[in-house]
């Protein structure tokens, strides 16, 4: 009988340990999809704006848990060669990239962070 009762205990020890471990899962899934909403409705704001314009913007939201940054920039594929940049130059339109930075705190009070970015085709401002 008393061999039972421990075994039974070291069984309900193991599972509420795998409870307790699934909830704090749980609870950082929940951080990890409230900061990819905001990374992306930032994204998407910032990417719909008209006309498009380089800077940047910063905020925060969940209570100030959660911070981003957004930034317009010019986009320059990797690799290109400057007669192709040259080239460009004389086109109507150019590439810009939209970036999002969001960064809040993890379970252990360390910052995370996730970056997402887009790159859109705007027409360029007549002088």
């Amino acid at each position: 009988m008393l061999v039972a009762f421990v075994i039974l205990a070291l069984v309900g020890t193991t599972l509420s340990r795998l409870y307790s471990q699934s909830l704090r899962n749980a609870g950082s899934a929940e951080e990890w999809s409230r900061a990819v909403l905001v990374a992306e409705g930032q994204l998407a704001a910032a990417a719909s704006v008209v006309p498009l314009k380089e800077g940047s913007n910063a905020g925060s939201a969940d209570d100030g848990r959660i911070q981003w940054t957004t930034r317009v920039e010019p986009y320059v594929a990797p690799n290109t060669s400057p007669d192709l940049l040259n080239a460009s130059a004389q086109l109507p339109s150019t590439l810009l990239r939209v970036s999002v930075d969001v960064s809040f705190p993890g379970d252990s009070g360390a910052p995370r962070s996730i970056a997402l970015s887009t790159v859109k085709l705007v027409r360029k401002e007549l002088k």
